[in-house]
């Protein structure tokens, strides 16, 4: 295995139409049929760079900022953005394409964190990533400050530490009706 890769020996993209059998009660693709293909190609690219299976260890905030019609051409596409020891960060892109008037839009993106794991189900080392140019430098960046936000995320509300207290004041402008 080598010891450094670049992102682009595991970057990826696939194709769907979107079917019929896609669609939820809208009449839209299904944001759930959109995650899974999101998934499924993290998993793939994970894969691909560590050269063992992945698991998806979270998923960072997924915006859908526009609908995807019934017909349409559905493009994902995976690349490396962070490497730690056991985990890597797969930026996904997806977006659509009327097949007809050959307009695009971007549909959304998002962050899945993977974990290499061997046959008996524990993380094992990956390759580093090697970076070519500003945007890895960028992208890589920015996936050490995310991390560093999901670490504060989830201890700042960690119940052992929450004082009611101090968020009473904000409460108060929003839709809630507190009866302790």
């Amino acid at each position: 295995m080598s010891t450094f890769k670049t992102a682009k020996e595991s970057r990826l993209s696939i194709t769907e139409l979107m079917l019929p059998s896609h669609s939820n009660f809208g009449g839209k693709v299904h944001g759930g049929h959109i995650l899974n293909l999101m998934d499924q190609i993290a998993f793939a690219c994970a894969s691909k760079h560590s050269q063992r299976y992945c698991v998806t260890a979270s998923v960072n905030k997924v915006d859908f900022l526009s609908p995807i019609e019934v017909g349409e051409l559905v493009t994902l596409k995976a690349s490396i953005n962070y490497t730690g020891r056991t985990s890597m960060v797969v930026g996904v892109r997806v977006e659509s394409e009327n097949i007809t008037t050959g307009k695009t839009k971007h549909c959304n993106s998002s962050y899945f964190t993977m974990v290499a794991k061997d046959t008996d189900g524990k993380s094992v080392p990956i390759p580093g990533l090697l970076v070519t140019d500003k945007q890895g430098i960028r992208r890589f960046a920015r996936s050490i400050q995310r991390k560093e936000q999901a670490t504060q995320r989830s201890t700042r509300f960690d119940a052992s530490k929450f004082k009611v207290d101090d968020y009473m004041t904000s409460l108060e402008k929003e839709n809630i009706k507190i009866a302790l």
